[in-house]
């Protein structure tokens, strides 16, 4: 069963920067930690060649063809022409073609913490691969990144609805890299809005290693309950399989930015998490786990009613509520017996929203309000009733109408 409400939230995740014209332009030196830049370029696969030991050091970028360019980087700001080599390297990153060069400048530009995404894939001739397999990693990586961002709002085994708006806006910030071949890609997570996410999803991956490989040496799956601490939810779980589904195997490393350090509890180097085709039929059994005990809760809801049905001109109805507090959901919906559904729509006539009781069900992706009791209408202040009261007298038939239960 999939949730169609996190692949449209899943679309909403900005693209990388290198892809617009602001970032031809690289940093100022004088912006640049030069020990950043090396970490950096380190980081990216650039092999440092020779230098003058403790004032500069020369590199290269990574694979065969990098033999003719270098970089001329100083080590620290106490060599008297750091400036100008800082300078004379950042235009030649940015005039660079090899992917690393792009990569570099945007942790330099954004202090970022980098997450990377490898599958290994089947290749075809001359190493191509269906553009499909492209779109699917892609899908992947951003589903798993809202899965950290909602587990950055609360713990959970299963989330459906819940939270989903406010952790899909956390993700705004967040800028993904190219994806060549499908088979590796980068999202670079500020560090000012978005460490929370790194580190929740770099605890939330290695808890769920260890609790596939408990369930693999024990047969028993208590280990996914205790890793919802740790952020492991169904929605990780299912970004997992998506990544892994297809492929020979994947790796997830969380890289930590140079300029922030190492977060409190964290490895570093923190190494890559790898999960296999074999690793699937325990996923999926967790998420299908999470999704069977997560309850439903007692819920006190405030909302505007924007949608009612019935069969009839009497009895009960089905109601569609905008959920302005009271639960983590955009909306929900609930069948109300015959005076809470007259009530409902009177409150829906005049503009007022309602309060009701009731428990939100797992079930649906918690969407559905069952039991639903004690409808009553929210009061608003004379300003606003006035205006309400005035929007009821221009509609005065249509309120006679509805209220009677007549179509």
């Amino acid at each position: 069963m999939r949730d169609r409400s996190v692949e449209e939230h899943l679309r909403q995740v900005r693209p990388h920067p290198v892809d617009t014209t602001s970032w031809e332009r690289p940093p100022e030196p004088d912006q640049v930690d030069p020990a950043v830049l090396g970490a950096l370029l380190r980081r990216h696969g650039w092999q440092r060649r020779g230098g003058a030991p403790g004032r500069y050091g020369r590199w290269t970028p990574p694979g065969p063809g990098g033999s003719g360019t270098s970089l001329l980087v100083p080590e620290s700001r106490a060599f008297p022409d750091s400036d100008d080599l800082l300078g004379e390297a950042l235009f030649a990153l940015a005039r660079s073609n090899t992917p690393s060069a792009r990569e570099v400048l945007v942790g330099l530009a954004v202090p970022s913490d980098e997450i990377r995404w490898w599958r290994d894939i089947p290749t075809g001739p001359a190493g191509a691969a269906p553009w499909t397999v492209e779109e699917q990693l892609r899908a992947a990586a951003r589903q798993m990144l809202l899965a950290a961002a909602l587990a950055t709002r609360a713990r959970a085994g299963y989330y459906g609805a819940r939270h989903r708006r406010p952790a899909a806006a956390s993700l705004e910030h967040v800028l993904v890299g190219s994806a060549p071949g499908g088979r590796q890609l980068t999202a670079f997570v500020p560090v000012d809005t978005g460490r929370t996410l790194a580190v929740r999803l770099h605890q939330a991956l290695y808890a769920t290693r260890e609790a596939i490989d408990y369930q693999r040496a024990t047969g028993g799956m208590d280990a996914f309950d205790g890793a919802v601490e740790a952020g492991v939810s169904r929605e990780l779980t299912e970004a997992i399989v998506a990544l892994v589904r297809g492929t020979e195997g994947a790796r997830i490393a969380v890289e930590w930015a140079p300029a922030a350090g190492v977060p409190e509890g964290c490895a570093a180097p923190a190494e890559a998490v790898e999960f296999s085709p074999g690793d699937l039929p325990v996923l999926r059994a967790a998420g299908a786990r999470y999704l069977r005990e997560e309850p439903s809760m007692p819920v006190r809801i405030t909302g505007s009613v924007v949608r009612m049905r019935r069969s009839g001109p009497r009895g009960e109805g089905t109601v569609r509520m905008q959920v302005i507090a009271g639960a983590e959901v955009g909306h929900v919906r609930m069948t109300l017996d015959e005076e809470s559904y007259r009530i409902a729509g009177h409150a829906h006539l005049v503009g007022l929203p309602v309060r009701v009781h009731g428990r939100l069900e797992s079930r649906g992706g918690f969407r559905r309000l069952t039991g639903a009791s004690g409808v009553v209408p929210v009061q608003v202040d004379e300003a606003e009733r006035d205006r309400l009261m005035k929007s009821l007298q221009e509609n005065l038939d249509f309120f006679e109408e509805a209220c009677s239960g007549e179509d």
